[in-house]
């Protein structure tokens, strides 16, 4: 559950898709709980900046409560890139994780292409039955962080069925897979602090394309799994959706991600802000 978050709860939103440019300066600050079967496992942080240029995303997480005593576990994510012709354009993905037995690295730079350069620590391990990964796979990709922001195209409202209706295409650095987007319904949504309104609530199908073994569980697992669904609501001042909640059948119950503070505001006229590490 804890990588779900660091890596944009799994990218269980969508990026790509054009935006206004104009009026499209916003800033979030998002803090998030995480629980499996209605036991809390942790607690997480989202900070994103977006202009008409470029945007910087961020975020955090750490093991709580009771799941804490039997490991500890924390790490943290970030992307940046920029805005092209209404699109979101990736340019450098950075992942980080630690618990009890082992430490995690991800670096990706990324380019109109696709990935130019990377860095996993520790490496894949070498198995018969993986599917390897080709430089093919690593074209057309987003990084998860940036797959968890979506830019609504039109001038339309972006609290629409449209938002759903998409394919990501995403790399994490071991793994390449499709997350498939479905419209499930509008349903209204209230943090503690801050948003309070509808959202888009979208189904998500896994699909695993390279880096994956077909033959383990917990693939076959998630790419039959029919219960996996995404809460997008809106950031203040722009077109970009982004989760509020987000959730996945599993063998012991339900593991969901839900905003407990979700608070943003319109940023034109001002320019981006100096960056700083969210934390949970």
């Amino acid at each position: 559950m804890l990588r779900l978050c660091l890596s944009a709860v799994v990218a269980l939103a969508g990026a790509g898709a054009a935006a206004s440019a104009a009026h499209a300066d916003g800033r979030l600050e998002a803090r998030y709980r995480m629980s499996i079967a209605g036991l809390e496992l942790g607690r997480a942080a989202f900070l994103l900046e977006v202009d008409q240029d470029s945007y910087t995303a961020s975020g955090s997480a750490r093991l709580t409560g009771v799941v804490r005593a039997v490991s500890s576990a924390k790490g943290s994510a970030g992307a940046r890139g920029l805005v092209e012709n209404g699109e979101l354009a990736p340019r450098s993905f950075a992942m980080e994780a630690e618990t009890d037995k082992k430490s995690e690295a991800i670096r990706l730079a990324l380019n109109g292409a696709g990935v130019t350069d990377m860095s996993v620590e520790p490496p894949v391990s070498q198995s018969d039955d993986r599917v390897p990964v080709t430089d093919k796979d690593k074209k057309g990709v987003f990084d998860p962080m940036t797959a968890a922001l979506i830019m609504v195209p039109g001038t339309d409202d972006p609290l629409s069925p449209k938002a759903c209706e998409r394919t990501l295409s995403i790399f994490d650095g071991r793994q390449r897979y499709n997350l498939e987007l479905s419209y499930e319904r509008m349903e209204d949504v209230k943090a503690e602090k801050g948003y309070a309104g509808p959202s888009v609530v979208c189904r998500i199908a896994y699909r695993p394309v390279a880096g994956h073994r077909p033959s383990r569980k917990a693939v076959k697992y998630m790419t039959s799994n029919k219960e996996m669904y995404v809460w997008l609501v809106p950031v203040a001042g722009t077109r970009v959706l982004v989760p509020f909640r987000a959730s996945v059948a599993t063998a012991i119950g339900v593991a969901q991600l839900e905003a407990q503070s979700f608070v943003s505001e319109p940023m034109v006229g001002k320019g981006p802000r100096p960056s700083r590490a969210a934390a949970p």
